[in-house]
């Protein structure tokens, strides 16, 4: 117990969170289609009457903008890009080194929010376990998850907020693009032009989601790592790391992909200073984005969701473990 659970937490995070950074962005550009890159100009919509003449010049009228806006809105919505497609649309535009937007903004999002989630389940399952077998009750796990997955979300959500930014950026008109140099540019300018209290935007919603992804990734892996062992599976070592550790991460996908495309939403709307912002909340946003685009859209993104969840919580496990053993005799 004490400040080792936080560094083999923290080492392992981040080792995790790099390596499969490229994958994390494709989710956010995926969550975030159906919605409109940038605000659409209001211009005046202007008709050729169907029985103007030929001489005498082409007349025009105008119509309200509100009719425009409506033939406008009842064009057929492009279809959805699958990961495959948005990732080669991505190099093509962007460059191959756009795959690692914002990953100066991941390693601090590890650091903060990830060293202190691990960390503290360490502590708590250390402290509630029971001393003769080593292992907890599910729903205690499930507890300690909640806990350590909310605090660790506030401390986290500014470099969340930044991270977030930076990967969707690119997707924007030029003249909209924010162009952060770094996380550190990031925030600083956020805190200039938005305020101190723009840091924690979506933070409601960070914090649910990291209380989910926690509580059912740490929980289900010690819990079917524990069942493995206790069946006689397999040894403990390698191959059950890696079995444990995907089924954890395809649990954690299911259940914090809804959340996680509302947080995407929020986090990425543009707030103009004078003008109402694209959402009001969480709710709302929710609330808006299923009446556009369906159900099914809390589940964009899943594919590259559950595709890097997996690969992310075997890294992640898989490296625990091993500096675990590392440093088990510190």
């Amino acid at each position: 117990m004490g400040l080792k659970g936080f560094l083999e937490g923290g080492v392992a995070s981040i080792v995790a969170g790099c390596s499969t950074h490229p994958l994390d962005l494709l989710k956010v550009r995926m969550q975030l289609q159906g919605e409109s890159a940038a605000p659409a100009p209001r211009p005046m919509a202007s008709v050729r009457p169907a029985l103007a003449f030929p001489f005498g010049g082409a007349h025009h009228v105008a119509i309200p903008t509100d009719m425009a806006s409506n033939l406008i809105r009842s064009a057929p919505a492009p279809p959805r890009a699958g990961l495959v497609t948005v990732g080669m649309k991505l190099v093509k535009q962007e460059g191959a080194k756009a795959l690692f937007s914002g990953v100066s903004a991941t390693v601090l999002r590890q650091t903060l929010y990830s060293t202190t989630r691990m960390g503290l389940y360490d502590m708590m399952k250390k402290k509630w376990s029971d001393p003769v077998t080593g292992n907890m009750p599910l729903g205690t796990k499930i507890s300690a998850g909640l806990i350590a997955g909310g605090i660790g979300a506030a401390v986290g959500n500014p470099a969340d907020l930044a991270m977030v930014r930076m990967q969707a950026d690119g997707r924007l008109p030029p003249s909209h693009r924010r162009n952060y140099t770094g996380v550190t540019d990031a925030i600083t300018r956020m805190v200039k032009s938005e305020g101190v209290v723009s840091l924690w935007r979506g933070s409601s919603l960070t914090v649910n989601r990291a209380m989910l992804v926690t509580a059912s990734q740490l929980a289900s892996y010690d819990q079917i790592k524990e069942s493995i062992l206790e069946k006689n599976l397999m040894k403990d070592g390698l191959g059950t790391h890696v079995s444990a550790s995907f089924a954890a991460g395809f649990v954690a996908a299911v259940v914090s992909n809804p959340v996680d495309v509302i947080k995407t939403r929020v986090m990425n709307m543009k707030v103009e200073l004078g003008e109402v912002p694209p959402y009001s909340g969480a709710l709302d946003c929710a609330v808006k984005t299923v009446r556009a685009e369906g159900p099914m859209a809390l589940y964009k993104g899943f594919i590259p969701t559950i595709s890097r969840q997996g690969p992310f919580t075997v890294v992640l496990f898989v490296t625990l473990e091993q500096v675990r053993n590392l440093l088990k005799d510190f």
